[in-house]
């Protein structure tokens, strides 16, 4: 009985096996065969169809570059301080946030890197703040909304004492040159 089993499970399994061979062949077959002159054409129209696409979306930007340079030019204006006095503006607006969100900072320090070619030089500020939860929340609303660009990089908490946060913060920002 046992034997029989195994016989019976054994053609079972070659009989599985044929099959896959025979649609492995038929796909093969299928898939060898060479497209039709109608089928290559229909195919290589789309492609032409894509590649105009891409060629007017590209004319389009370029027709629209100088009023992107435009207001390139004048966020630039707007946004970015001088680099002249950039530093001391810099503290004062932090010391301003930080005073007006009820916070306390510590250890502002700058690594500016050199000009790019539109003159832009980023500056990345390190500072800690201490102070509550809501204070430091309303601090980060306040560097929202000041006329300086900053950019929030990193938010590490450094040390709660007493239901005092304080926090390690990493900023960017970007100067005129």
């Amino acid at each position: 009985m046992l034997t029989r089993k195994k016989r019976l499970i054994q053609w079972g399994i070659a009989a599985v096996l044929v099959l896959d061979v025979a649609l492995l062949i038929i796909n093969f077959r299928l898939t060898a065969q060479p497209q039709t002159p109608k089928a290559e054409l229909g195919l290589l129209r789309r492609e032409h169809a894509l590649m105009a696409a891409d060629v007017a979306r590209a004319e389009e930007i370029r027709k629209n570059m100088p009023g992107t340079d435009r207001q390139c030019d004048t966020f630039f204006m707007q946004n970015l301080r001088p680099s002249g006095s950039a530093y001391s503006s810099l503290v004062s607006e932090l010391g301003a946030v930080a005073h007006d969100a009820g916070l306390s900072t510590e250890n502002i320090t700058f690594r500016q890197h050199s000009a790019d070619r539109r003159g832009v030089v980023e500056v990345e500020i390190g500072t800690v703040v201490n102070g509550d939860y809501p204070s430091v929340v309303r601090f980060i609303n306040g560097l929202e909304h000041t006329d300086g660009f900053y950019v929030l990089d990193g938010l590490a908490l450094a040390a709660n004492t007493g239901g005092q946060l304080k926090l390690n913060l990493q900023l960017r920002t970007y100067f005129r040159a």
